[in-house]
């Protein structure tokens, strides 16, 4: 089901642009916040290893950007896009939410994919899936001293469990996995926005008196 060389490819890809993207949303967040160029580098990185690397914790093995210096490369990218660029960003009120939706769903995929190529079977991997994505905003809010996403009623972790059941459905399916994963990035991104658009949002919990 599975070719070992075209998912690595894949799976590579997938971590390099999902850094990009939630690098770019954690140095988005910094600038508002007044932080500095370094403490912008140092939050964008917080924000686009801290799912993966939780992730690998998990699973027993060594952190995805302990093993290639890229990953520190691509953050600075992600820095110099927003220095350079950010003025022309600004007409997009919600730029950052963007570049999360992205880094969102493309770690989503991610987590899935390796936690399947260890071994693991869908229902751990769904779940690696969903650390992979969300744990990245959450780290990011708490850095900024924010309540995490994960805690509001917004649709965010929702998202990736979402698109980790599409995930499983086409490859019970045996749809090819290019496809698998064009699909999973467009549920997460699609929820996410229409929920953001559209205030949807999951029931509240009520305090009941004793």
């Amino acid at each position: 089901m599975f070719d070992p060389q075209h998912i690595h490819t894949l799976q590579a890809a997938i971590e390099f642009v999902g850094t990009l993207a939630f690098a770019i949303s954690g140095i988005r967040h910094a600038a508002s916040k007044r932080f500095d160029w370094f403490g912008g580098y140092v939050c964008g990185f917080a924000v686009a290893i801290g799912g993966g690397t939780l992730r690998d914790v998990t699973l027993g093995v060594t952190p995805f950007w302990m093993t290639n210096p890229i990953y520190i490369e691509c953050t600075a990218l992600a820095l110099f896009f927003v220095i350079i660029f950010g003025k022309w960003m600004r007409w997009l009120n919600n730029t950052w939410l963007v570049f999360d939706t992205l880094g969102l769903a493309l770690f989503t995929i991610a987590g899935i994919q390796k936690t399947l190529t260890m071994g693991h079977p869908f229902w751990v991997a769904i779940i690696m899936g969903c650390i992979t994505g969300a744990a990245g905003g959450v780290i990011r809010d708490v850095l900024l001293n924010n309540e995490p996403v994960i805690f509001r009623r917004e649709i965010y972790a929702m998202a990736c469990l979402i698109g980790g059941l599409v995930y499983w459905l086409l490859i019970e399916l045996h749809v090819d996995i290019t496809i698998v994963v064009i699909a999973t990035f467009l549920t997460v991104c699609l929820i996410r926005f229409l929920a953001v658009r559209y205030h949807i949002t999951l029931p509240l919990l009520h305090k009941y008196e004793e």
